[in-house]
């Protein structure tokens, strides 16, 4: 996929999605981690395809990207480790097998998971970008309404 179709897509989910569910950002020593949560149907067929999901209601996918900070610019996207959990309001953790895809030379780390109607789901994302030593973590919350 190329990366001006990925920023469509970004874009698209963006202007279809609420303002509270809008992408966060963490950062973090040098470095910005986006992350967003929501439910698969924004997704264009063509995207779902690509990318090997699902395009429902009830299921989410979670989108993580990492970028460099180099001043005077948006920084730059690099490879890393990303592992992601959810936490549920009792407490129970999932693990959430995160995957790779490449957009040119942007690398984009996904999942998708099972939701509900008003399931609040925490994640809470770890990230060891290529050639750091350190491990950042950063949480989010995303509600989810699939009526």
């Amino acid at each position: 996929m190329k990366r001006q179709q990925l920023i469509n897509l970004l874009v698209g989910v963006a202007l279809l999605t609420p303002l509270s569910t809008l992408a966060d950002t963490s950062k973090v020593d040098g470095y910005t981690i986006h992350h967003n949560a929501f439910a698969t149907d924004t997704l264009t067929p063509e995207v779902a395809k690509a990318y090997g999901l699902q395009r429902s209601k009830f299921r989410g996918m979670l989108v993580v990207t990492v970028r460099k900070d180099a001043p005077g610019t948006s920084g730059t996207s690099v490879p890393a480790r990303v592992e992601a959990k959810s936490v549920s309001l009792t407490g129970q953790t999932v693990r959430m097998p995160m995957r790779e895809v490449k957009d040119q030379k942007a690398p984009y780390y996904i999942t998708d998971f099972p939701i509900h109607n008003q399931e609040a789901k925490h994640f809470v994302i770890e990230v060891t970008p290529r050639g750091s030593h350190q491990t950042f973590r950063t949480e989010m919350t995303q509600e989810f309404f699939t009526e």
